[in-house]
């Protein structure tokens, strides 16, 4: 496999594979969000923490999501702060579904998330290309 523009392998480096990844990172925050709400709806002692749990928790991960991480956050910290905040919420995702009794789900959700935030980020940097 050749080097194309920047380093990024030739194969690579075209808009269909940047474009899957985003919209793989898409489907993952959302399952994340899903992971959050299940893990919430168990958890609780009674019916009315499971309601707040279940939908409390995805809620705030949503907004701290739109606040610090979204590609049109509202606030944009450095790419330390943007990880930051993708490991909390996505790695809270990855902790829920194990908490709620999967722990090879739990581990193979995190190796995807840890893999397309990198090929996420290599590509924004090595290519220019703008979330």
């Amino acid at each position: 496999m050749t080097s194309g523009e920047r380093g990024v392998p030739t194969a690579l480096a075209g808009r269909p594979w940047y474009t899957a990844n985003e919209v793989l990172a898409f489907l993952v925050e959302l399952a994340a969000l899903g992971a959050l709400a299940w893990w919430g709806a168990v958890a609780g002692d009674g019916v009315v923490a499971r309601v707040l749990l279940g939908a409390g928790a995805p809620a705030a991960a949503a907004v701290v999501w739109g606040l610090f991480a979204a590609p049109r956050a509202r606030f944009r910290p450095p790419l330390a702060g943007v990880l930051l905040v993708k490991a909390v919420v996505l790695g809270g995702g990855a902790y829920a579904v194990h908490a709620v009794g999967h722990s090879a789900a739990a581990v193979c959700f995190a190796v995807v998330v840890v893999v397309n935030t990198g090929v996420a980020e290599a590509f924004r940097r090595r290519t220019g290309y703008l979330a």
